[in-house]
């Protein structure tokens, strides 16, 4: 039988008392990855396959087709590898809270979580907050590998710019991811979808290929998608060196968006567990 838990649980607590939780959360996410290194091996593994699979496609690419950057011509494997490594912090950040929710219901622990005095929002932000400190480094560390590699060349002044963009667009991924959580927790299998949401953002910002070589009308539309921006900037940066110039707009419009869908996502996920608590079926999966 599934107890529900008052909404109010946490009302009047200071937003601080959760910083102890949130250290709780990345630890506990540190040591269950650490736990499952084959996992870890496999997730790089894909990557370098990827890497490699693009890498052969590129031969077949005339390079002078590609978008300069700031003067400067890019190769595709420049041009990929950033997409490559962007698309997957989408992947990571649109599944990673409803993957965490989704574990916590057949672990039969999300009830049992929710009923301890911890407000929805420090949840939301334990279940990424690991992942939020790894991107960075991940990014890093995979063009490094893949830089070195291939021969090739990123503008170290671009690093600083480019991290501030990546950084402006975690929370709007966060938002969607917060989203695909609601879903979750209302039709227990409503992630069944992340891929086909991942795929679509990534072909449709330009993680894989120039928008110039989609028709005139939806390069267009898509063009100034928070994603699509943040991309973009970031071979500005990173191949072009072009510094903070780019970065203003850019930044005003993926900032914008960043918080409307951070402000959609908590309230889709707060109507989706006062939902459930009514229906006192948080524990069902």
């Amino acid at each position: 039988m599934s107890v529900s838990a008052p909404v109010s649980t946490v009302a009047g607590r200071s937003p601080l008392d959760g910083l102890p939780k949130l250290a709780a959360f990345v630890r506990r996410d540190f040591l269950v990855a650490w736990s499952y290194r084959t996992a870890f091996v496999a997730e790089w593994t894909t990557l370098a396959l990827q890497v490699a699979m693009f890498a052969l496609i590129g031969r077949l690419i005339d390079q002078r087709l590609l978008p300069s950057y700031g003067g400067t011509q890019s190769s595709y494997m420049q041009f990929v590898s950033i997409g490559i490594a962007v698309a997957a912090i989408l992947s990571l950040g649109l599944g990673r809270v409803a993957t965490g929710m989704r574990g916590e219901q057949l672990m039969g622990t999300l009830e049992q979580l929710l009923l301890t005095p911890t407000s929805a929002l420090t949840i939301q932000v334990g279940t990424v907050l690991y992942d939020l400190l790894f991107i960075p480094i991940r990014l890093a560390v995979f063009l490094t590998v893949v830089g070195l590699v291939f021969g090739l060349h990123f503008q170290a002044a671009g690093v600083l710019p480019a991290l501030v963009l990546l950084l402006a667009l975690i929370p709007f991924v966060w938002g969607l991811g917060i989203v695909n959580a609601a879903s979750v927790m209302t039709f227990k299998r409503g992630g069944a979808g992340l891929g086909f949401l991942t795929a679509l953002i990534a072909l449709g910002s330009g993680a894989y290929f120039p928008l110039s070589v989609l028709p005139h009308w939806l390069e267009v539309t898509i063009r100034n998608t928070p994603v699509a921006l943040a991309l973009h900037g970031i071979r500005e940066e990173l191949i072009g060196g072009s510094g903070w110039s780019v970065v203003g707009w850019n930044l005003v419009i993926i900032g914008v968006s960043s918080v409307l869908f951070v402000v959609v996502g908590s309230l889709a996920f707060r109507r989706a567990l006062l939902r459930e608590r009514r229906r006192g079926s948080l524990g069902l999966y």
